[in-house]
């Protein structure tokens, strides 16, 4: 099985090729460009260096939100693009998800963590769990956009140790060294961002269990509207005040 992974939510641009249980390629960068000018050169790249027959991929996989919106537009565009060039279903990863899976196999909570701005994450609480052979990953509290201050507490309750990984880290960690109450620490650099490797590993698994779309019915996740709409909103609840 051959799944092709765009992750663009954050900051970091990925593109991944996984074969079967091989990571055959990954290019992921986080730099000063859009994700608009790197995602499909990337994909390119990979093509070219691997020779990648296209038409041989079985599925696209995409982290399919929540993150940045302009980010989630161009993984979006992209993957419906190759999905209806190639005849591909598209394999939605929810973003989330796919950087919690970075952790594999931790006998700690894990807890991704995406400025969402206003004071707001997209997080969600996760677990590994031994069965038989492999670990799989349980999803305690489903992703979500709360304030850090709400996922401190619930992480606080479950009394358990804690990894923290994703961009919010920075922007919270003086208030996390302020509220967390139970021992916690942070993912290494190599371990703390997007990973399209993620996001192929598990579309391969989601794959697998049919949970698969076509390039017309894909649509980002975005679980907040965005700064235009809310503002749109606010505009016509203050014309209708007035």
């Amino acid at each position: 099985m051959k799944i092709l992974a765009l992750d663009s939510s954050g900051l970091v641009a990925s593109a991944a090729l996984v074969e079967d249980d091989n990571l055959v390629a990954e290019y992921t960068i986080q730099y000063k460009k859009t994700h608009s000018q790197t995602l499909l050169p990337m994909v390119e790249e990979i093509r070219d260096m691997v020779e990648l027959d296209l038409n041989t991929v079985d599925a696209i996989a995409v982290a399919a939100g929540p993150g940045s919106f302009t980010g989630l537009r161009i993984g979006s565009a992209t993957a419906k693009g190759l999905a209806f060039a190639l005849d591909k279903p598209i394999v939605p990863v929810p973003t989330v998800d796919g950087l919690a899976y970075q952790m594999y196999g931790t006998d700690a909570l894990v807890c991704p963590i995406m400025d969402a701005r206003r004071n707001q994450v997209y997080t969600g609480i996760y677990e590994f769990i031994w069965q038989k052979d492999k670990y799989d990953m349980h999803v305690i509290k489903e992703q979500c956009a709360v304030t850090f201050d709400e996922i401190a507490e619930a992480l606080n309750n479950l009394g358990r140790k804690v990894i923290f990984l994703g961009d919010g880290v920075p922007v919270f960690r003086e208030r996390m060294a302020e509220l967390m109450q139970v021992p916690y620490t942070l993912a290494p650099a190599h371990r703390s961002r997007q990973s399209a490797a993620c996001i192929a590993t598990l579309g391969s698994l989601y794959y697998a269990q049919g949970r698969v779309e076509s390039g017309a019915e894909h649509a980002p996740v975005y679980l907040r509207l965005s700064q235009a709409e809310r503002e749109r909103a606010e505009s016509q609840n203050n014309t209708e005040i007035g």
